[in-house]
């Protein structure tokens, strides 16, 4: 059968095409779509500027991979529909320049107005995509607080010092700790959607993978630059636990050491003095000496038995009011706790939490996120 003149269809799929948005007026739609695709456009043309400074400029492989993974979420948001209504012999701003597009002479010069254009282009995205396009809308929003933290460090106001990380860590309260299980990037990524911005990738020897194979370094590096990439685009920390070498191949935000691991002082040389450096703790003398050793955090625990710990004594909550009353550091009690035990944990001062398995094992981490900083009483 022919379809008749009046019978549009979607130029991508071949079904009919959705009305406009309730509110949106017919006329109107045309000029939204050529919007969207100019920002687009727009948006993906600042990104690869960003892109191939990261590349050419800095020779920084993670931050290139990062932007280029902005790029390409963007280009599977622009969709035929948006290049079609695309008229630029009508668009009375096409040619038009400024002066101060003169006065770029640096690089990071450019660097900064390209970070703006983009942050700019997403914002419109965000903003009249949701009637149009939720999905483009919603994405738009994520990159664009994922690309504040990205501009910084392609500007290297991170390298002047590690004081924003410090920032945000005292403004943290939940702290996920992921643990070897199915879906562990869907799960990080739906806490990560919930408000946690503190996460550390665990994955010790003897770990497997979902499909029960021993996990190897190949593995790791996979799943840490995959984790890292989405800690960026939510503005969260990220840490890997022992491994120095892996935490630097990703750019992580720092690393987490056992009392079996590495000095802290030895980490803070191979990472510098800008990226965190965290320790687990057991008791008292452990704290004080992290604190002398220069650690930006402490683990406090395990307050209770746990199978990620196994053959660990808990220390129960005499330890965690013991810490949390000696130390302004950041106390993270950790061990089996759940948001039903984070009264308890208050009540003995400790308003920070780390958690592995009642976020990774719970049926919604979203839900489960929320549940632990509701009880926390916080938004991270």
């Amino acid at each position: 059968m022919v379809n008749g003149p009046t019978d549009k269809r979607h130029p991508e799929n071949g079904q009919p095409q959705p009305a406009p948005p309730e509110g949106l007026p017919s006329e109107t739609l045309p000029a939204v779509l050529r919007l969207l695709d100019a920002n687009l456009d727009r948006a993906r043309e600042g990104l690869r500027v960003l892109e191939d400074w990261a590349r050419f400029g800095l020779g920084r492989a993670a931050l290139v991979e990062r932007t280029k993974d902005m790029r390409q979420r963007l280009g599977r948001c622009h969709r035929d529909r948006y290049k079609q209504a695309r008229h630029a012999a009508t668009d009375p701003a096409t040619g038009l320049g400024h002066p101060a597009q003169q006065l770029r002479l640096r690089p990071e010069q450019v660097v900064a107005a390209n970070a703006a254009r983009v942050q700019e282009a997403l914002r419109v995205l965000e903003e009249f995509g949701r009637g149009v396009d939720p999905e483009l809308a919603a994405e738009a929003a994520s990159l664009r607080y994922g690309l504040y933290d990205l501009e910084l460090e392609l500007l290297g106001l991170h390298a002047g010092g590690g004081d924003w990380r410090r920032e945000l860590l005292q403004r943290c309260h939940l702290y996920l700790v992921t643990g070897p299980v199915a879906g562990l990037e869907e799960r990080v990524e739906a806490a990560l959607g919930a408000g946690l911005r503190l996460v550390q990738y665990r994955a010790k020897e003897g770990s497997t993978t979902a499909a029960g194979t021993p996990l190897t370094d190949a593995d790791r590096l996979a799943q840490a630059r995959a984790l890292r990439q989405l800690c960026s685009r939510h503005g969260a920390l990220f840490l890997v636990n022992d491994r120095i070498d892996l935490a630097l191949a990703v750019e992580a935000d720092g690393v987490h050491l056992g009392q079996g691991d590495l000095p802290p002082a030895v980490a803070r040389q191979l990472l510098g003095p800008d990226r965190l450096v965290g320790r687990s703790t057991h008791a008292l003398p452990q704290l004080r000496q992290a604190v002398a050793d220069g650690c930006d955090y402490v683990g406090v625990g395990p307050v209770n038995a746990t199978p990620s710990k196994p053959g660990r004594e808990p220390v129960g909550l005499a330890y965690v009011r013991q810490a949390c009353a000696e130390q302004a550091l950041p106390c993270f009690a950790i061990g089996g706790i759940t948001s039903a035990a984070v009264p308890e944990l208050q009540d003995a001062g400790a308003s920070r939490v780390a958690v592995v398995r009642a976020i990774t094992e719970a049926g919604d981490a979203a839900v489960a996120t929320r549940a632990l900083l509701e009880a926390l009483g916080s938004e991270h």
